[in-house]
């Protein structure tokens, strides 16, 4: 043993008089072949504190640190000059490579006649440091998850705030339509719906929001509708979440009071023409007159009224309906006069939550071309791909507690986003390989003294690489529909049906039709015009007035009403829902059911009021399959589906082996599933050929002779 040997072992004995000689032996190996490694005594702390931490207590040990490592670097000649390290004597590399050689040549021979080498290191307490090494690993890991706001019965929020907007945004200098939300933070009870989240809605620009059924993006909307979280306070804001009330205002009138500004200048201009002419003609009252004459001007009042009946034309309100009170309207058709409301008021920051769930095709078309023109933000939530990729020029991404925004339509998005995961899945393998590389060193010399300092400098470099996460994509939502017997035709069949609920109005007339197991039928047309009503002849629940129905007596139908989510009973489970509809059945025949639609676990036992309207949906076609139908009928399934569920259901009824008829808005889900495709209208249904693409242009065509306008902006 050296002097520097012996040193560094006398004073580690004089502080600990009954320490392990091999212990000794091992530390004092470190100190003189890798004192260089560490900066000072709290590095070496690092390294070699959890072997003495049965010896010595905490403050202790640091101050020995400390003095090994004043010590050996005195010893060692280790003279630093700023990031490097100056050598007191000199190194000749040739003595270097002859004396490895030598070394090799030695090691070879133990295999032959030496004894096998005992190492000196302390296993235990090798064990020990690295138990130490990976709890802070698992400490460090916990602090990156986002932090759970405590419960609560409603939504929060909170974001960071940039001093120089808020300043600029008070002053009203420089203001821009811009909107930024940074840091944001947003709970419901003790779920957090958003951690450090960031998101920019450049000023003209339509955003879509996307993410699965429940991930909050309802919630986010109404956090910025609520003003909850800052917006510039110059923006105007509406957010098309509830219908109007209904009462005797006219759907027209309703229209026109949306506009805050235009109604308080009408409400102005009658206060200042009564009062010039009940008094004295007074200047000043007349320069105000003709000062709210300007704006009214500028704001084209006179307009007014002509343009809120063309966007109620466009959603669907015949003319004469537009003087109806809006109590005579339907809930629907009052969700329909409320986006019309928004329309007409032009905010500058339009917030809209499934705009397309109670328009019929030739509305959604119209609304398609209304928004691609929309001169403010949009920023939309929405399931309806087709509709995204038309008006969308942005889509942000709800996920994870996170908004990420990609630029372009729903189309580009969805190549955007597999491209980035394939990124992100080759820097994760990359950096897996590395550090399997490093850890293979660490595990081959960890119990060799001459390689101690390597192996710790390997361990610290370990410990701070970032943590390695494994990219993960969101599971597929699979649905299964029952196994369906053959039947031999006829199946179905309607000849010269006609029916209305009034003896002097048919709704249909001579309807002619025909279906079996292999028929996929998308039926389609304007609100009102009897599809409703189609499907409830088809299955038997109305008589025809005329005509003649002839269905299979072994037909059983799975009927998806419109309004399927309002003859669910809130307030119990979905498996008491099965169980009261189909009693005398084991309680896991009732469970499995669910399973089959994604309602498991949990979910199939909490009270379907705090169901997603998603999981309520796929609770009623549980129920609807239950009783094994080999022929579906579904009215607008997708209305509160998310995307996934959507391709859930596509799939699924590509496998189904009976028939279906579908009422849907939905041009991706109709695309995928059905093969004939049935137009309501003039009391009469239509097939058309060619599919709904023919559709749509006819529709198209039907715009074009409405106005040049129109014709614009499908364009």
């Amino acid at each position: 043993m050296g002097d520097t040997d012996s040193g560094i072992a006398d004073l580690l004995l004089e502080r600990v008089p009954d320490m392990d000689e091999h212990l000794v032996g091992y530390i004092t190996d470190i100190l003189e072949d890798g004192v260089g490694d560490f900066d000072d005594g709290n590095e070496l702390h690092d390294a070699i504190g959890p072997m003495l931490d049965g010896s010595l207590n905490g403050p202790n040990i640091e101050a020995l640190c400390d003095e090994l490592f004043a010590l050996a670097t005195r010893q060692n000649g280790d003279v630093r000059d700023g990031s490097h390290r100056r050598l007191v004597n000199p190194v000749h590399l040739g003595n270097l490579a002859g004396q490895r050689f030598a070394e090799t040549e030695e090691l070879h021979a133990v295999f032959i006649n030496k004894k096998s080498y005992v190492s000196r290191v302390d296993k235990q307490k090798l064990d020990k440091y690295d138990n130490k090494l990976k709890q802070k690993q698992e400490k460090r890991q916990s602090k990156d998850k986002p932090k759970e706001i405590p419960a609560g019965c409603s939504a929060t929020a909170n974001q960071m705030l940039n001093r120089r907007e808020v300043k600029l945004d008070e002053s009203s200098i420089g203001r821009s339509a811009d909107i930024h939300l940074q840091s944001i933070d947003i709970s419901f009870g003790e779920r957090v719906l958003l951690s450090g989240a960031d998101v920019s809605l450049s000023s003209g620009r339509r955003y879509g929001l996307v993410g699965r059924n429940g991930i909050g993006k309802t919630t986010l909307l109404k956090m910025i509708s609520d003003k909850e979280l800052r917006i510039p306070s110059h923006l105007s804001v509406l957010h098309v979440e509830q219908e109007v009330v209904g009462d005797d205002t006219t759907a027209l009138e309703s229209v026109l009071q949306s506009d805050d500004r235009l109604q308080g200048l009408l409400t102005e201009e009658r206060r200042l023409a009564q009062l010039i002419a009940s008094t004295s003609p007074d200047p000043a009252v007349n320069d105000r007159l003709a000062a709210v004459y300007s704006q009214l001007n500028d704001v084209e009042a006179d307009k007014a009224p002509s343009r809120a009946a063309s966007v109620l034309n466009g959603l669907g309100f015949l003319p004469e309906e537009q003087s109806q009170p809006t109590r005579a309207f339907s809930g629907g058709w009052r969700m329909r006069l409320a986006l019309a409301r928004a329309l007409f008021a032009k905010p500058d920051l339009l917030l809209l939550d499934e705009p397309t769930n109670m328009l019929d095709v030739k509305a959604l078309l119209w609304l398609e071309g209304y928004l691609q023109c929309w001169p403010g933000t949009i920023l939309m939530v929405s399931h309806d791909r087709q509709f995204l990729s038309r008006v969308a020029t942005d889509i942000v991404h709800m996920h994870r507690n996170q908004l990420d925004t990609y630029k372009g339509n729903f189309e580009n998005f969805i190549a955007a986003r597999d491209e980035r995961l394939k990124n992100q899945q080759r820097e994760y393998e990359a950096q897996k390989e590395y550090r399997d590389h490093i850890q293979v060193f660490i595990n081959r010399f960890r119990y060799n003294a001459n390689r101690a300092s390597q192996v710790q400098s390997k361990l610290k470099l370990l410990e701070k690489l970032p943590v390695l996460v494994p990219v993960t994509r969101d599971p597929d939502v699979v649905l299964r529909f029952p196994e369906v017997d053959p039947l031999s035709p006829p199946i179905l069949q309607l000849s010269d049906v006609s029916f209305g609920y009034h003896s002097d109005r048919l709704v249909l007339e001579h309807i002619d039709l025909s279906a079996d197991l292999q028929s996929r039928v998308a039926i389609v047309g304007v609100n009102g015009s009897g599809k409703s009503t189609l499907l409830r002849l088809i299955i038997g629940e109305l008589s025809a007035k005329e005509g003649r129905r002839v269905a299979h007596r072994n037909l059983r139908f799975g009927y998806f009403a419109q309004h399927h989510i309002d003859q669910l009973d809130m307030s119990i489970s979905a498996v008491e829902i099965l169980a009261e509809r189909f009693p005398g059945r084991p309680l896991e025949a009732y469970r499995n059911q669910l399973g089959r639609f994604g309602v498991s676990g949990e979910l199939g036992t909490r009270p379907v009021s705090s169901l997603s309207g998603g999981q309520k949906s796929r609770v009623a076609l549980a129920s609807i399959s239950m009783s094994s139908p080999n022929f579906l009928i579904l009215d607008e399934p997708t209305n509160h589906l998310d995307m996934e569920s959507i391709d859930g259901l596509a799939a699924a009824l590509r496998l189904f082996r009976g028939g279906l008829l579908l009422v849907s808005h939905d041009e991706y889900l109709i695309g995928r599933v059905c093969e004939e495709l049935w137009v309501t209208g003039d009391r009469r249904v239509t097939r058309i050929e060619g599919g709904f693409r023919s559709y749509r242009v006819a529709l198209e065509k039907e715009f074009e002779k409405e106005g040049s306008v129109v014709r614009t902006r499908l364009k």
